[in-house]
């Protein structure tokens, strides 16, 4: 009896030392592997790092959208309606403003070669924007395809647009939304400016098939 106990524990031990001797050379092979392919651990890192900054990145813009949208900057529609052509250009100025495009500027006028406000957004893209006021809103002349061919022919070309938009609190006609939609266009129409001026979501977020982010900037 006093044999087989003994037995039993001198295998318990030889199973415990073969485990801890097994654990060790699996750590032995592990770290070797490790020093020989030390690039893989660089490129985990990099790329954890990428991802990490990305995420703090992102969260950074929208903590910053809710705090600018904090501030209220809003607009109704019969407000937009009852502006003058030139304070509704500044009205556009200041949505981009506030959607964080800290250059936005009105350059509206004689010569501005269907540039009427640009803008850099906080993911670097540069935007050009037309303005088409109308006094009737919806009851008034419609935009048409005429209009977008000037911000065609000027906005990337002559102003650098990564994006070309033109807005309006009216209508636009059906040749002229295909157009926009054939020549890389965007159109704010009514009810994409009532959204906008509600202080909803910033432009960028309203509108489809708008060109990745460039490099971070200064102003993101």
């Amino acid at each position: 009896m006093r044999a087989q106990r003994r037995r039993r524990r001198d295998d318990r031990l030889i199973l415990f030392l073969a485990g801890g001797a097994l654990a060790a050379a699996t750590v032995v092979a592990v770290v070797n592997w490790l020093l020989t392919n030390w690039w893989i651990l660089i490129a985990v890192g990099v790329l954890a790092a990428l991802a990490g900054g990305g995420l703090l990145h992102k969260q950074q813009q929208r903590a910053r959208w809710e705090a600018v949208r904090a501030q209220g900057l809003r607009y109704g529609m019969p407000q937009l309606d009852a502006l003058h052509h030139t304070r509704f250009e500044e009205a556009v100025r200041d949505l981009m403003r506030r959607d964080g495009c800290q250059d936005a500027q009105r350059v509206g006028g004689r010569g501005d070669l269907g540039a009427d406000v640009k803008a850099t957004d906080p993911y670097g893209r540069r935007w050009v924007v037309q303005c088409k006021h109308r006094r009737d809103g919806l009851a008034g002349s419609a935009v048409g395809t005429p209009d977008l061919q000037v911000l065609n022919g000027t906005a990337r070309q002559v102003h650098g647009a990564d994006v070309a938009v033109i807005v309006t609190n009216g209508r636009v006609t059906a040749p002229a939304v295909a157009f926009a939609r054939q020549q890389r266009l965007h159109i704010v129409d009514r009810h994409t400016l009532a959204l906008w001026a509600a202080g909803s979501r910033p432009l960028w977020e309203l509108l489809r098939a708008v060109p990745p982010p460039r490099r971070p900037t200064p102003l993101s």
